[in-house]
């Protein structure tokens, strides 16, 4: 019998496959590349996917709003905030909620609370909007609030 690391000339077959250290470096350095090439034209893609899913999420809360309005013949009060969009409030008999799918009120992309203002300060019966990347009002790109006014 012979042994596995014998000085056989057919012994390349018993050896163990594997990769060698240059050629993980090559496709290291390769990926690298891909990352880097690639990459910048990317993340301005994804700025503005986040900024776009605001946006239909703001129209969305929006329809809410307006069916509360319906039946309660009111809009939410600042106290009372978008949670009665999704939780019956007290004293409240024409309630026919919830408003909103899944019981909750969804946050922003970027997970935070959208804002809810009345009276608006912008001309409309109230603000909602989300501020952003950067969480502060004003900014521009991805950093800009979004908002239900135009």
């Amino acid at each position: 019998m012979r042994s596995r690391y014998s000085a056989h000339p057919d012994r390349s077959r018993w050896r163990v496959a594997g990769y060698t250290l240059i050629e993980l470096l090559v496709v290291l350095v390769i990926l690298g590349l891909l990352v880097g090439v690639v990459g910048p034209q990317i993340f301005p893609y994804l700025g503005r996917g986040k900024s776009e899913t605001a946006a239909l999420q703001i129209k969305s809360l929006e329809a809410a709003i307006d069916l509360f309005r319906l039946d309660v013949l009111r809009l939410p009060t600042q106290q009372e905030g978008l949670e009665v969009l999704v939780k019956k409030p007290e004293g409240v008999s024409r309630w026919t909620g919830p408003y909103l799918k899944g019981g909750r009120i969804p946050l922003d992309p970027w997970d935070r609370a959208y804002v809810y203002r009345i009276p608006s300060l912008s001309g409309g019966d109230y603000d909602l909007f989300s501020l952003g990347a950067d969480g502060r009002e004003g900014g521009e790109g991805e950093n800009r609030d979004i908002t239900n006014r135009p």
